[in-house]
């Protein structure tokens, strides 16, 4: 009598099994590590943003004229690409203050980030965050 080789159906929807498992726990764990790596994109340049007011308002008596092309180096600082925050001023600058924020990009890969949307102004000691409050800390 020949043996038969082969896997068994049982033995095949075992393998199945367990890769979809895999999967359902790998793929949110993975992408929620993209938006947190975009998430410190998006704090680093919002802080070299405000590095660039702050050189600028160290040299001249005021913020008000800082913006874009009057600002220091004399552009914006790099941005994270146009698929995840664009800069938004919430307010102008004015001689004393400025405040402005990094807001997803509808439809983005950020769009549904549970942080919600990145903000600064003069009186902050750090950036926060719009969404959940773990995202503050």
């Amino acid at each position: 009598m020949r043996m038969q080789r082969g896997f068994t159906l049982i033995e095949l929807m075992t393998v199945v099994l367990v890769i979809a498992v895999l999967a359902a726990i790998a793929i949110p764990n993975y992408l929620e590590q993209s938006r947190k790596g975009r998430r410190a994109e998006a704090v680093r340049a919002i802080g070299e943003y405000r590095l660039a007011l702050e050189r600028w308002r160290a040299e001249n008596p005021s913020y008000a004229n800082c913006s874009g092309a009057g600002c220091g180096s004399g552009t914006y600082p790099s941005t994270p690409t146009a698929d995840f925050y664009t800069y938004e001023q919430i307010s102008a600058p004015t001689a004393t203050s400025y405040r402005f924020r990094m807001t997803r990009t509808s439809g983005g890969k950020q769009a549904s980030d549970r942080c919600g949307d990145l903000s600064v102004s003069n009186l902050d000691s750090k950036p926060t965050w719009s969404g959940d409050a773990d995202c503050n800390r």
